[in-house]
């Protein structure tokens, strides 16, 4: 490989980010970096409500393709990937950073998490990445990456993290297998566990401060990651310089993961 040919790493790629809430979203991290390192970017946003705070966000990085995306709405999902198809013609990059449980499911333990609960967050949070992958494949001509958000709590106990342990577990489960079944054409699948970050929807998680404050205390690098950090680290991996990494779950946290 003639590293000559890969600067900037992503020059003329063609990157979907689907989660941007607003200037603190992972999502964003990653959409910021790949655009810096050249690549062209289609984003999407939750509903109307959402709209206004990610607009100005898809024009300031220069997104030629903005569009609404509920996952749990039917035609949606087939309606973002029919425009990449015609405005783009192939994708190389996707990512995933959505998660969602009914709150009452989602702040009470899992014992507690009703039937129907437990399925929406499984639909939104893990299956939806799935079908993603499904209507990515076909555009993903030349290979690429696929990515998907998880955190610690996937595989250890987390207090306050309740279902969402289970569903981020499954999330990580599924990022193997899709690897494996991808890896023939080329398209190589990760999940990203990024250390606690100050986005819209940990707040959603009770006394998410006390997570904030552990992880400084016990990571080796005593910081807390940014979502630039995952951002940038996204990009790597989406880049030829890692080309033969694939099925991982990548931990984004300065180190706590390692500490007993």
């Amino acid at each position: 490989m003639n590293l000559e040919t890969v600067r900037p790493i992503l020059a003329g790629a063609k990157a979907l980010v689907c989660g941007i809430a607003n200037e603190h979203s992972i999502a964003y991290g990653c959409a910021k970096a790949f655009q810096e390192l050249g690549a062209e970017l289609a984003i999407t946003y939750l509903n109307d409500k959402a709209r206004p705070h990610v607009e100005p966000i898809a024009q300031a990085l220069g997104a030629p393709i903005f569009m609404p995306l509920d996952v749990a709405k039917p035609g949606e999902l087939e309606a973002v990937f029919e425009r990449i198809e015609q405005t783009w013609g192939r994708l190389d990059i996707l990512v995933h950073s959505l998660a969602w449980a009914p709150k009452d499911d989602l702040q009470g333990g899992l014992l507690d998490c009703s039937a129907q609960g437990f399925g929406q967050a499984m639909d939104v949070s893990c299956h939806s990445f799935i079908r993603m992958a499904r209507l990515a494949a076909p555009l993903m001509k030349d290979g690429g990456t696929l990515f998907t958000m998880s955190y610690h709590g996937a595989n250890k106990v987390v207090p306050n993290y309740n279902v969402m342990g289970p569903v981020k577990a499954a999330l990580e489960a599924s990022a193997r297998y899709l690897a494996y079944e991808l890896g023939p054409q080329r398209i190589r699948v990760h999940a990203i566990s990024p250390g606690p970050l100050k986005t819209r929807a940990a707040s959603g998680l009770k006394e998410f401060d006390l997570l904030l404050n552990e992880a400084v205390q016990r990571a080796p690098i005593g910081e807390l990651v940014d979502i630039m950090d995952v951002g940038l680290t996204c990009a790597f991996l989406a880049s030829p310089y890692a080309r033969r990494l694939s099925g991982e779950t990548l931990y984004i946290d300065g180190g706590v993961n390692i500490m007993a």
